[in-house]
C-alpha cells in the first residue's frame, strides 16, 4: 500500500493528505492540497530533485505553484477574458490588475483534491468544479493519477469533461533543480522546439510565432543555461495539435543527474524562477518546466485551440524519466 499521511490542515481547517509512492529506483510524494508533486527522490542521489517544502502554510502563500496541478488554464489569458463557444467570459485579473494568471483563485492549485485511490506505486485524486466558478463555464470533473515505473519513471495523466462547451489547459508547476544546490545554473537544457512565442512586457504571447534558428532560444542540440542567458519565460513549440507521448525536453545537472520529459502536449513553458523564491531560499533555485498547450491561445488567431466541448473526455499525458 502506498503510504499515506496527514500533512497539514489549512487555513480553512480542511485536512490534506500526503501519498508517498515508490517503484525501482524512484519515491514521489503528492499532496492533495493543489495535486501538488512535492517530493521527488532517485536512489544514490541525496537531495530532492524537485523544489517542494513540509509546510502547508507555505503552499498556501508564497509557494502556491510550486509542483501544483494548475487549470482550468494554466498561464496567463490577456485582459482576463477569452471567447468560449462565441460567447466572452470574464475572469479574475489578478496579474497586473489586467490578465488572469493560472486561473486566478478559482484555480485547482488552490483546493483540496479528493484521494480516489492509491497502492504502493500510484495515486488518483479526482475535484469537481462547478459551472461559472472563476469565470470559466461547465460543470467539471477532474482526474489525476500519479504513477511510478521502473526503473526511474514518473507518469501523470490529467483527465477532464464538462457539461458545457469550455476552455481547458492544464500542466504540473514543478520546479526543478537536479544538482541540489542554491541555484540552477550549469545544468544542460535541450528542448525539441523549432519555434517559440515571444512575449511582450506583461509575459503575453505577442501572436508571433518565431524560429529559434541561430537565436538565445535555440535549445535543439542543447546548452548550458545561467541566469539572463537569456530570460526564460515563454513557451516552446512541439507542434500544433496534442500528439502521442514522444520525449520533447532534457535537464542535465553538473552533478550527472538526468531529466527526460515525454508529453503528449503542443508546448512546453520554460520558466527561471526569478520571481519563485521559496522561504529561506533565493531566485533562480529551481526551473520550472509546463508541458501544455499554447498560453493565452483562445485570445491569439492561429494558435492550437484548447477549447473542450461538452461530453467530451480530454486526457495529457506528462512523463518525467531520471538517471544518475
Amino acid at each position: 500500500m502506498a503510504g499515506i499521511e496527514t500533512f497539514g490542515t489549512t487555513a480553512a481547517g480542511r485536512d490534506v493528505q500526503k501519498i508517498t509512492l515508490r517503484a525501482g529506483d524512484l519515491t514521489a510524494s503528492v499532496l492533495t492540497w493543489g495535486a501538488v508533486l512535492q517530493s521527488v527522490r532517485l536512489a544514490g542521489v541525496g537531495y530532492d530533485l524537485t523544489q517542494g517544502s513540509d509546510r502547508l502554510a507555505d503552499y498556501e502563500g508564497d509557494m502556491r505553484y510550486h509542483g501544483s496541478l494548475i487549470a482550468p488554464v494554466v498561464n496567463r489569458l490577456t485582459d482576463a477574458k477569452a471567447p468560449v463557444a462565441g460567447v466572452i467570459h470574464g475572469f479574475e485579473a489578478n496579474f497586473n490588475g489586467q490578465h488572469c494568471l493560472h486561473s486566478g483563485a478559482a484555480g485547482t492549485h488552490l483546493k483540496v483534491w479528493d484521494l480516489v485511490s492509491a497502492t504502493e506505486t500510484q495515486a488518483v485524486l479526482a475535484l469537481d468544479l462547478a459551472d461559472g466558478e472563476g469565470g470559466f463555464p461547465g460543470n467539471r470533473r477532474v482526474e489525476v493519477r500519479f504513477s511510478l515505473h521502473a526503473p526511474a519513471t514518473l507518469r501523470m495523466e490529467v483527465a477532464v469533461t464538462s457539461d458545457k462547451p469550455t476552455i481547458w489547459n492544464a500542466a504540473n508547476h514543478s520546479y526543478w533543480n537536479l544538482d541540489g544546490t542554491e541555484g540552477w545554473a550549469g545544468h544542460r537544457l535541450r528542448i525539441a522546439a523549432a519555434h517559440y512565442l515571444p512575449t511582450d512586457s506583461d509575459f503575453i504571447p505577442t501572436g508571433q510565432i518565431l524560429p529559434v534558428a541561430a537565436g538565445d532560444h535555440d535549445f535543439r542540440a542543447g546548452k548550458v543555461i545561467a541566469p539572463h542567458q537569456p530570460d526564460l519565460d515563454n513557451c516552446y513549440c512541439l507542434g500544433t495539435t496534442p500528439e502521442p507521448l514522444r520525449e520533447v525536453l532534457w535537464l542535465t545537472g553538473a552533478s550527472g543527474v538526468k531529466m527526460t520529459v515525454a508529453t503528449t502536449e503542443a508546448g512546453v513553458q520554460v520558466y527561471d524562477g526569478r520571481h519563485a523564491v521559496r522561504p529561506g531560499h533565493s531566485a533562480f533555485e529551481g526551473v520550472a518546466i509546463e508541458t501544455q498547450g499554447w498560453p493565452d491561445a483562445p485570445n491569439q488567431a492561429g494558435f492550437p485551440s484548447i477549447d473542450l466541448t461538452a461530453g467530451e473526455t480530454r486526457v495529457q499525458i506528462t512523463e518525467w524519466r531520471f538517471g544518475a
